[in-house]
């Protein structure tokens, strides 16, 4: 009788750790197989921080590249699709605060307008009207409540929020979130 208990168990165990669906994110796509060439043109700006567009479309174009299966290119003519994008608006504005009601901490929050359209069937794979990205920076109480301002001086900030932009975004688009 325990022989067959233990072997009942073990044969529970072994059918669970087979069937567990567990996979790595990040590793496959949703994409057709065809589409292996993408264009990815600069995004529109509709703010007025100055070149933010440039950047983020350069680290979007490098997320890509690094999941190492597309050709990316600049253009939005002779690809398998193409990926669009207009940043609507960069605010800052602060979260907390110290005794003396002054700001010592800021929500920096990015917001764009995305698509990614399949050139070959002629249909959109992906868009988000309102893809936003958020961070929090500490500052000193004197610090800079204008965005244009605050991404100026801080380059490290600015960096951080088109990385993680791009990576969210592209995460996006291949895992079909």
């Amino acid at each position: 009788m325990i022989k067959l208990t233990k072997g009942l168990l073990f044969l529970a165990l072994l059918l669970a750790h087979t069937s567990c669906g567990y996979s790595l994110a990040g590793r496959g796509s949703f994409l057709p197989a065809y589409i292996q060439r993408i264009g990815v043109p600069v995004f529109e700006n509709e703010t007025a921080v100055f070149d933010l567009n440039r950047q983020v479309t350069e680290r979007v174009r490098a997320e890509f590249i690094g999941r190492g299966k597309y050709t990316i290119v600049p253009d939005a003519t002779g690809v398998d699709a193409v990926l669009t994008g207009t940043i609507a608006s960069v605010t800052l504005s602060p979260v907390a605060f110290n005794l003396n009601q002054q700001a010592t901490r800021y929500a920096l929050v990015l917001t764009a307008r995305v698509e990614f359209k399949d050139m070959r069937a002629n249909k959109v794979l992906w868009s988000n009207p309102s893809m936003q990205y958020r961070e929090e920076f500490q500052l000193d109480p004197t610090g800079v409540s204008d965005t244009t301002a605050f991404l100026g001086q801080d380059v490290n900030a600015r960096e951080r929020m088109a990385n993680e932009f791009a990576r969210a975004l592209v995460s996006a688009i291949l895992e079909a979130f």
